[in-house]
């Protein structure tokens, strides 16, 4: 099919280039509904190519024992393995006391620390957070579904920030928290956001440890699940969270989350929490009476797959060569399909897992829906926003790690089809009933 006005924008056509366009991009997506096309870009997985790279797993560990003699096969050890905790201290920039090493899931530590929070309140709540008129959080936007949904499903309200390229608004965020005790923490994924891909810098994190806040157990809940996951040769930092706070005299208000679902297996990792030692005992102490220790077994065999620091690095450079080429491919077919049209914008991002597509207010919904009908599922238009409400239906966020390379082009062919049709029907529909 014929593209008209590949560079020029798409509001400039005349009538006449538009119904052009219009035909075209129809005809070209009947010519993909009989494809019979069953592609997936929905939820950051990792592919079968990088669970390979850890089947090494599989055999360890070699030992039953870790390196004090304590046979990990045994009850004990509520904080970890202290060999693979000491690995992702250096790796998180976290002092070893700071650290526990638990079971598989991140997201399980964050609902166990949100529960803990309403039911007992943290180590500088006057009251548990139950006990509260209303509990408030505040959420950057474009943000991750899974957190949204986590405090929905507890009650927790949400406000929403924008994400600007260095961080949250600190402005917008100040303004939240300043005079209203019922906001008790926001949520942040620092490095390589899901879906901006953006970074939180020194700065803004800074500002976010330091600020005012009329809640005196304001927490920011660090999810960095994406620390490790660069893409480029030149790797971005996380900004040292725990020692902004602790020297801001804001030591508790921190607690970072991690995992190695991304890095090892995704249903078989190990996941991590740091904060202050007040803190961890704390999250411990709750821990404790409905756990007698993590997987153990799991550690010491993490331990021994990587060895050292340096391990992991050497393991993720093995991920970015998998999947770098399928972010370049993301950017290659959105840019040929879609540049200079002034209808899409989206991100190169440096790590992560995501491409953040915004297009034109009011078409992300059925670019959806198009995409659905002709077998490529992408993920629910507003799922990035609390409530999966997207207040300008104009973002959709793009996985690209799991699906074959070739599947990847196909799959932004399809998303660019649709994205120009929805574009012509609605700029063609606005003209009609001027």
């Amino acid at each position: 099919m014929s593209e008209h006005h590949t560079h020029a924008p798409l509001a400039d056509l005349t009538d006449e280039a538009l119904a052009g366009l219009l035909a075209d991009q129809r005809a070209a997506y009947e010519e993909v509904a009989v494809r019979g096309l069953s592609l997936d870009v929905t939820r950051g997985k990792p592919s079968t190519a990088q669970l390979d790279l850890s089947d090494a797993l599989l055999t360890l560990p070699t030992s039953t024992r870790d390196r004090s003699g304590t046979d990990v096969r045994n009850y004990g050890g509520l904080q970890g393995l202290p060999e693979l905790r000491e690995i992702f201290a250096e790796l998180l920039g976290v002092d070893l006391a700071q650290l526990i090493a638990g079971n598989n899931s991140s997201l399980t530590m964050m609902r166990d620390c949100l529960v803990d929070l309403l039911l007992f309140g943290g180590v500088d709540s006057p009251r548990p957070w139950k006990d509260e008129e209303r509990v408030t959080f505040v959420c950057p936007v474009p943000g991750y579904d899974r957190h949204f949904a986590l405090l929905e499903e507890l009650g927790i309200d949400m406000v929403t920030v924008p994400m600007t390229e260095h961080g949250p608004d600190v402005d917008a965020v100040r303004a939240l928290v300043a005079d209203d005790p019922s906001v008790k923490g926001m949520w942040l994924v620092p490095t390589y956001a899901n879906p901006t891909g953006r970074t939180t810098s020194q700065e803004v994190a800074a500002e976010l440890t330091a600020m005012v806040t009329a809640a005196p157990d304001f927490k920011i809940f660090w999810d960095n699940a994406y620390a490790l996951h660069h893409l480029a040769e030149t790797q971005t930092k996380t900004a040292d969270v725990l020692s902004l706070a602790s020297a801001a005299g804001n030591p508790h208000r921190a607690i970072l989350f991690a995992s190695t679902s991304k890095i090892t297996y995704a249903g078989a990792g190990v996941a991590f929490l740091a904060s202050s030692q007040e803190q961890v005992a704390w999250y411990l102490a709750h821990l404790g009476k409905g756990s007698i220790g993590p997987d153990k077994v799991n550690h010491l065999r993490h331990a021994e797959f990587f060895g050292d620091a340096d391990g992991v690095r050497a393991h993720m450079r093995a991920h970015a060569e998998i999947i770098a080429p399928k972010f370049a491919a993301v950017d290659e077919v959105l840019s040929r399909r879609l540049g200079g049209q002034e209808i899409a914008t989206w991100n190169t991002p440096e790590g992560g897992y995501f491409v953040n597509l915004d297009i034109v207010p009011g078409t992300a919904s059925r670019v959806v829906a198009l995409a659905k009908e002709v077998g490529l599922a992408l993920t629910p238009a507003g799922a990035s926003f609390p409530y999966g409400e997207d207040p300008r239906d104009e973002n959709i966020r793009l996985a690209p790690t799991m699906p074959p390379l070739e599947e990847v082009r196909e799959a932004m062919d399809v998303v660019a089809t649709c994205v120009l049709l929805a574009t012509a029907e609605k700029l063609t529909e606005e003209r009609a009933t001027r």
